[in-house]
């Protein structure tokens, strides 16, 4: 039987709060975390005066947060593959690239977009 404790508002107390905590430790732990928030950052004034409708901006908002979601999916997959144990195996490196390459495909999607909106504003 499920844990009467933990339902309705404090289900979600909680979810809020281990949200924080994984966030705090991708942010602490994890480089490429880092990189890709500060470019977030900078990227949401940038995106208030460089796109030219508030779609555009949207989905900039949008693909920056995606690449960062997927980030923090692909240092949960490497974080637990770590755990495994640290040895080579075949499918712990297949695990650790498909999630790089997801990453890879995630910042590739939010460079064109950027390209996109400052082709579009330069030319």
């Amino acid at each position: 039987m499920a844990n009467q404790e933990n339902k309705g508002f404090k289900r979600l107390i909680n979810a809020v709060k281990f949200s924080k905590q994984g966030l705090r430790a991708a942010y602490t732990h994890e480089e490429a975390f880092r990189m890709e928030t500060v470019i977030f950052f900078i990227s949401i004034p940038a995106s208030i005066f460089l796109c030219s409708s508030l779609w555009q901006m949207a989905i900039i908002w949008f693909a920056g947060l995606f690449l960062l979601i997927v980030e923090l999916l692909n240092s949960a997959i490497e974080a637990v593959v770590d755990r495994i144990g640290l040895e080579q195996h075949e499918l712990s490196g297949r695990a650790k690239d498909i999630g790089s390459a997801a990453v890879s495909l995630a910042s590739v999607a939010y460079a064109v977009l950027w390209t996109v909106v400052l082709y579009e504003y330069f030319f």
